[in-house]
């Protein structure tokens, strides 16, 4: 628990810091591990009912490990008659995981969104936390390459 007492430390021990804190920690795991949000509890004197309620209720939180690449595709009304639903079917396809799943290997992570409000150049992939707008299907092979 040395990576999270670190992230602790930056932060000054400070409970108002919690949302940081997780997306601290997060960043250090690549997730939440049920371990870290423990020893969390326990430092800040937070009950741990309270940290999971907040990790629960933040779509950027994840309390399961994600691949090396994470690829999120909205699903909102304007990206869905914009073909969403069919590159969501690819990448399914192309990784052999349905969304909120990793791939064996732990190199992709694939999640869908209710809308990232860029409706105007939908549809929209993130990918690796780059926007990628007017996502095309040919687009996909692209950017698993390594060239998005």
């Amino acid at each position: 628990m040395k990576r999270v007492e670190n992230v602790l430390r930056e932060h000054r021990y400070q409970r108002s810091h919690i949302i940081q804190i997780l997306q601290d920690i997060q960043v250090e795991f690549n997730y939440l591990p049920k371990e870290a949000l423990e020893y969390v509890s326990q430092r800040l004197k937070i009950p741990l009912s309270k940290i999971y309620s907040i990790a629960t209720f933040y779509a950027g939180f994840s309390l399961n490990p994600r691949g090396k690449h994470l690829c999120t595709v909205c699903m909102g009304t304007a990206c869905y008659v914009r073909g969403a639903a069919a590159i969501l079917n690819e990448f399914e396809r192309k990784l052999n995981i349905k969304p909120g799943a990793t791939t064996k290997e732990m190199n992709y992570s694939l999640e869908t969104v209710n809308c990232l409000g860029c409706c105007a150049i939908g549809p929209i992939v993130v990918y690796d936390g780059k926007y990628i707008g007017e996502f095309k299907l040919k687009d996909i092979g692209r950017i698993l390459k390594g060239r998005a």
